[in-house]
C-alpha cells in the first residue's frame, strides 16, 4: 500500500513496530488522536512494548480508553499487574483496574500487595480497591489501615470511603485525632462520603481542627 492511501492508523501502527525507540514514543502519543478503538487496538501493541516507559503510557490510557473492549483489557492489565518487571507499570496496571472498576482483578490486587514491599506500589493498589467499589474488599482496607507507610495508611482511609461501607466508621472515628494533618483530613473526607447520624460529631470536631486545612474542608461536607 502506498503512503499516500494509509490512513492514519496504519501509519502510527508501522510505527508501534518500528526499531526505534523515540519512533514508537512519537507514535504511542500521535494515536491520542485517533478513535477510541483505534486507540485501544494500539494500546495493547504499547502495553507489551520493550521499553517501560512505553508500557507505562499504554497501560495508563487504558484506564480509560479499556472501556472499549474490558474482558481484553481485564486480560492485558493483569498480565501486566502480575509480570512487568518493572514496579511503575505494575502500579499503573492496578490504578487502570480500578478506574474501570474491573472487580473480577479483586484477588488479583490482593495477591499482588501482599507480594510487595514498594509502599508506591501497595499505594497504587489499596487505591484501586477503593475505586473498584469491591464489597470483598473491607477486610483488606481494615488490614490495610495498619500499615507503617503514612501514604498507604491515607489511601486505605480514602478507599474505605469510596466503599461506603458503615462497618468502616468505628475504624475511622480514632484517626481523627491523629496527629498527621494530612491522615484527619482524608478521614473528614471518608466520614463524609459514609455519611449517617455517627460521623457528625466526629465531623463537627474536624470542622474546628487547628489545621486551616482540614477545617476547611470538613465544613464545606457540613
Amino acid at each position: 500500500m502506498s503512503e499516500t492511501l494509509k490512513t492514519q492508523f496504519e501509519t502510527i501502527r508501522e510505527q508501534l513496530a518500528a526499531e526505534d525507540m523515540g519512533t514508537r514514543m512519537k507514535a504511542l502519543h500521535a494515536s491520542r488522536s485517533l478513535s477510541m478503538s483505534e486507540r485501544f487496538t494500539l494500546l495493547t501493541m504499547a502495553a507489551i512494548d520493550p521499553y517501560a516507559r512505553i508500557r507505562y503510557d499504554a497501560v495508563s490510557q487504558l484506564g480509560t480508553v479499556g472501556t472499549v473492549d474490558l474482558q481484553k483489557s481485564f486480560e492485558i492489565l493483569s498480565d501486566r499487574l502480575s509480570i512487568d518487571p518493572e514496579l511503575d507499570v505494575r502500579a499503573a496496571a492496578a490504578a487502570s483496574l480500578g478506574s474501570l472498576q474491573l472487580t473480577q482483578a479483586f484477588d488479583l490486587l490482593k495477591t499482588a500487595y501482599e507480594s510487595t514491599n514498594d509502599w508506591m506500589f501497595q499505594f497504587s493498589i489499596v487505591a484501586a480497591i477503593g475505586e473498584l467499589g469491591a464489597t470483598q474488599g473491607f477486610d483488606f482496607l481494615a488490614e490495610a489501615l495498619q500499615s507503617p507507610n503514612e501514604l498507604v495508611k491515607i489511601a486505605a482511609i480514602g478507599s474505605l470511603g469510596d466503599l461506603g461501607n458503615p462497618e468502616a466508621i468505628s475504624l475511622l472515628i480514632p484517626l481523627a485525632d491523629d496527629p498527621d494533618w494530612q491522615i484527619r483530613h482524608r478521614v473528614s473526607q471518608s466520614l463524609a462520603q459514609i455519611g449517617g447520624d455517627a460521623v457528625k460529631v466526629i465531623l463537627e470536631k474536624l470542622a474546628n481542627d487547628p489545621m486551616p486545612q482540614v477545617a476547611e474542608a470538613t465544613r464545606s461536607h457540613l
